[in-house]
């Protein structure tokens, strides 16, 4: 598993946009919300959010911890890319941590909302 890789499996997600914070972590995001880090330099770290009941599971993996400082929300972290999570379920866990923030976004915000036309907008009250 590489970078590149991880890249390809994020910004296949629809509205992704990724930018470097922190000085050396590459973060994916969707409507200003991460939902996937990595560290760029090796040995590169992932870490995403999941569910409360993959956490759990995850967690007590050789490999997989919680994540520093986001554990709380659910966030969960491969210390070494590719050591304990294949492809498969390292593309299946990011697509769930997109869709989980997605999920918790406003309507308007989501991938692939429709903003009104004006003919359909009510008029501002003054």
């Amino acid at each position: 598993m590489t970078l590149e890789t991880v890249r390809s499996i994020c910004r296949a997600l629809p509205a992704v946009t990724e930018d470097i914070k922190w000085g050396n972590d590459l973060c994916f995001s969707v409507a200003g919300k991460m939902f996937a880090v990595i560290n760029i330099e090796r040995p590169h770290s992932i870490a995403f959010k999941c569910t409360p009941e993959s956490f759990g599971e995850l967690v007590e993996r050789p490999g997989i911890i919680p994540a520093p400082y986001m554990a709380r929300n659910m966030w969960v972290q491969e210390q070494e890319l590719g050591e304990a999570l294949d492809r498969r379920e390292i593309e299946s866990l990011v697509k769930t941590s997109y869709e989980l923030v997605v999920s918790k976004l406003p309507k308007s915000k989501r991938p692939g909302a429709t903003r009104p036309s004006s003919a359909n907008r009510r008029p501002k009250r003054r």
